[in-house]
């Protein structure tokens, strides 16, 4: 047994090789040996622990909705939920730029990569995946701050959070596809207004939708000096 590497962690190992891999090769490079290689495991130890290649994505966009989950919690709790959930926003956006190829598969962009995705909807990664109900839940809880604080008409915090993240979401996928390279800063110019817009459309007053958007870009400023 001695010099044989530990099993008990396997899954975890492995998962870590495919974020890699994906962040410096793409999904092509994801592959049972490739992963294994990465790892320091065998190619059996991929199919033992996950099935195959599609139910090992599965975990990794898993993985990369609880890291975005993590992230979403390094965003303090202040008393204007505005400017939380934009300091929320900017993070989701951070987390794509830092391993787009990731990011894609945990939003769905990735089934044309060279690796099969699920066919079965149960095993899909969708808004089903753990790790996504546990990011999403930090957005579910700001909207209900935003609800209860009276500053915009009272409707359910979860229909405002699938709007909020459709719009983020949005914004980033087109922004990781260039399509805003002709601004200067597509964050100031494109999703600040967007937000301010959003905010007004529920019922806050412009003006203080846009303090509260600068308040969020600050905030979002400080948690990333404090790294």
């Amino acid at each position: 047994m001695a010099g044989r590497p530990r099993l008990d962690d396997a899954p975890e190992r492995l998962v870590r090789a495919a974020v890699g891999l994906l962040a410096e090769r793409g999904p092509s490079a994801v592959k049972a040996r490739t992963v294994a290689s990465a790892s320091g495991l065998s190619t059996m130890v991929v199919y033992s622990h996950f099935g195959g290649i599609p139910e090992l994505m599965r975990a990794v966009a898993d993985h990369g909705f609880r890291e975005l989950g993590r992230a979403f919690g390094r965003v303090p709790v202040t008393e204007d939920p505005i400017a939380d959930l934009f300091a929320m926003a900017l993070t989701c956006r951070q987390a794509a730029r830092e391993n787009p190829h990731l990011y894609d598969l945990m939003f769905g962009l990735s089934t044309r990569a060279t690796y099969r995705p699920l066919s079965d909807t149960d095993l899909r990664m969708s808004g089903r995946s753990p790790g996504f109900r546990e990011a999403h839940a930090h957005v579910i809880a700001a909207c209900g701050r935003l609800v209860d604080s009276g500053r915009v008409e009272r409707r359910d915090p979860e229909v405002v959070a699938a709007q909020l993240w459709s719009m983020a979401h949005g914004f980033i996928t087109l922004e990781m596809a260039d399509h805003f390279v002709e601004f200067e800063d597509a964050v100031v110019q494109v999703l600040l207004p967007l937000g301010v817009s959003f905010s007004v459309g529920l019922g806050d007053e412009r003006e203080r939708a846009e303090a509260s958007h600068r308040v969020g870009a600050r905030l979002y400023e400080s948690i990333v000096r404090s790294r």
